[in-house]
């Protein structure tokens, strides 16, 4: 194994301590709670353990806690610049408290996600270059600087390891024409034609989810 192989395993297992250690803190009776409402109203849309077969639904198992925690609070506050999603999220997450809330985002943290999925092999083969180097001559940074080897992602930055091409282009798309304004990606996919944001969004789904 590589320094570098070496450093990501590292970072990968120090990343999986410090989540197994936050989500001891939370109460046991939320723990459950969470659970319920997971199995009883969320996997509708996101599958069970947040391992969602349909495209259009994102992958939660695996995600980080602080960025579910982010997203949801942004959907029960209304201000996620999303009006399909956020039309039908504010009234899942409506309801939810912060204590809730912060038991959920453990709980789907904690969740092993699927395997990925390929599809054509230049394709991912092109994404993976734009992923790990961007395009220079375009002016697009690459998407590893933030989201890390692997797409793992970090407490800032959501891991899109093994998410929906499908859903992942909506939210490019989305961030590009700055109805999710979140300055930095906007950067990133202003300049993305519609052939590399699909090449990375079908890079991105053939990562292993493991």
């Amino acid at each position: 194994m590589n320094n570098s192989k070496s450093l990501f395993a590292a970072v990968a297992l120090a990343l999986l301590a410090s989540s197994a250690v936050w989500a001891a803190d939370i109460d046991p009776e939320l723990k459950l709670a969470a659970q319920r409402v997971a199995a009883t109203t969320c996997a509708t849309c996101h599958g069970p353990q947040g391992r969602s077969t349909t495209p259009k639904f994102p992958v939660l198992a695996g995600q980080h806690a602080s960025y579910l925690i982010a997203q949801m609070k942004a959907f029960k506050a209304q201000t996620r610049g999303d009006p399909d999603a956020l039309g039908y999220m504010w009234g899942m997450a409506a309801p939810l408290d912060d204590g809730l809330i912060e038991a959920l985002a453990a709980y789907y943290s904690a969740q092993t996600p699927g395997p990925g999925r390929g599809s054509d092999a230049a394709t991912i083969a092109r994404g993976a270059t734009i992923f790990s180097n961007g395009i220079l001559a375009e002016g697009i940074p690459p998407c590893i600087s933030c989201h890390g080897p692997n797409a793992v992602g970090t407490d800032d930055f959501p891991r899109l390891t093994g998410q929906h091409a499908q859903y992942l282009l909506k939210q490019l798309r989305s961030f590009q024409s700055n109805l999710r304004n979140v300055a930095v990606m906007h950067g990133v996919a202003s300049e993305l034609k519609r052939p590399e944001m699909n090449a990375v969004a079908n890079y991105l789904q053939s990562l292993s989810g493991s």
